[in-house]
């Protein structure tokens, strides 16, 4: 079996760390190095990574002495560039529990071209759904029913692979390193997994979720049930809120939609269309945030409430806004698609409208067609898909 570097960034979840540790080497033994990373705790994470590090040669450690956190986002990338030595990377979080064979099953599947998901096992805290199994085995270190979790497997009976992708998933260096690695436009985390497996889509990857590998996962101590990752208190904190919001928003600038999937977890991409909102009448602040991260331009006749737009959202995005939005028609087009409307008769279904329009264009559109859709009048100059472009970090 080739090694694997485990990659496993962590902030204040050293009972949990430590439980991911000992599940890796009692599970998978002394052959793969687990690269940790802390993200400036302050439980003790530190000092048992040393501590850790003395006894474990395959134990590689980094610290971001913070005071503030860097996310997983950016953490995943700086364990694959400056701390693993391997070809073969398997994203993991602290709060998971690796099962018996799982190593093996990563080493069965894994090769140049795939991307290889462990099955996971999850207490009813977690929605459920057709790619993972529902079992409660504890959601805290202290109360880990591992022996049960074990007899449980030994009887478990997998079924054939499937296609999906999630968390924990492994891929080798060279098609990592292809697409140039994780977004930071999704720094801290939130959405960054959605972005990569996109990515990965698009360049021909293939996925196969195994049902002999498995996972068993606590409570997502890694980001929303969390008190202290993000310094606030888990997915009700002002912080986590701010930073899902920003990042589904600037999701959506990026790919057009919300994140999409089938039931399996595989991910669906949309067509990305160069789209221009053309809008009648001046929009305010409120409208202008509902409406910039679905288009590619957006022009509002009245120059004060696009600046005020601009100065409270630019800090949320990497996008230059400044660009995007006008206050006038261009004279020379500068995208493909021309919907023009006046944004006071939005009613919840125009709405819906706008958010499923590339579908919509790449379903019943032509070049050279122009018509009306509930309140829009749209012109389609040019049909070019870009989703392509967005294969590489930006």
């Amino acid at each position: 079996m080739e090694p694997i570097s485990f990659i496993i960034p962590s902030r204040n979840n050293l009972s949990y760390l430590k439980m991911c540790y000992n599940s890796i080497r009692k599970n998978a033994g002394y052959r793969h190095e687990i690269c940790m990373a802390d993200d400036a705790s302050s439980d003790g994470t530190w000092e048992w990574l040393q501590e850790i590090g003395e006894k474990d040669n395959l134990v590689k450690y980094y610290r971001n002495p913070g005071p503030e956190r860097e996310g997983l986002t950016i953490l995943y990338d700086s364990l694959v560039e400056n701390v693993a030595t391997t070809d073969r990377l398997f994203f993991f979080h602290s709060d998971m529990y690796l099962m018996p064979d799982a190593a093996e099953e990563i080493d069965k599947y894994l090769e140049d071209g795939v991307v290889v998901s462990l099955t996971r096992v999850e207490p009813p805290l977690h929605p459920e759904g057709p790619e993972k199994i529902t079992k409660d085995f504890g959601v805290e270190p202290e109360e880990l029913k591992e022996q049960e979790l074990l007899d449980w497997y030994s009887r478990y009976e997998p079924k054939e692979y499937t296609e999906g992708v999630f968390a924990p998933w492994a891929i080798t260096r060279k098609d990592f390193e292809a697409i140039g690695g994780h977004d930071p436009l999704f720094r801290p985390q939130s959405k960054e997994d959605s972005d990569i497996f996109n990515r990965l889509l698009l360049n021909g990857i293939e996925f196969k979720q195994t049902w002999r590998g498995l996972v068993y996962h606590l409570t997502s101590r890694g980001s929303r049930f969390n008190p202290m990752a993000g310094g606030g208190v888990g997915k009700d904190s002002p912080e986590w809120i701010h930073t899902t919001t920003k990042n589904m928003r600037n999701f959506i600038r990026k790919w057009g939609t919300p994140v999409q999937h089938d039931k399996m977890m595989k991910p669906m991409v949309s067509p990305v269309y160069s789209i221009g909102y053309e809008l009648t009448e001046a929009a305010d602040v409120p409208m202008l945030r509902a409406l910039e991260p679905w288009c590619s331009y957006l022009v509002s006749p009245g120059a004060e409430e696009i600046y005020e737009y601009i100065e409270e959202e630019q800090p949320n995005t990497d996008y230059k806004l400044i660009e995007k939005m006008h206050q006038d028609i261009p004279n020379t087009p500068i995208y493909d698609i021309r919907v023009r409307f006046n944004p006071w008769n939005l009613s919840q279904q125009g709405f819906e409208i706008l958010q499923k329009l590339p579908d919509i264009i790449k379903d019943s559109g032509s070049e050279g067609d122009r018509f009306e859709l509930d309140i829009f009048d749209i012109w389609i100059e040019q049909m070019i898909e870009h989703q392509e472009n967005n294969i590489n970090a930006i």
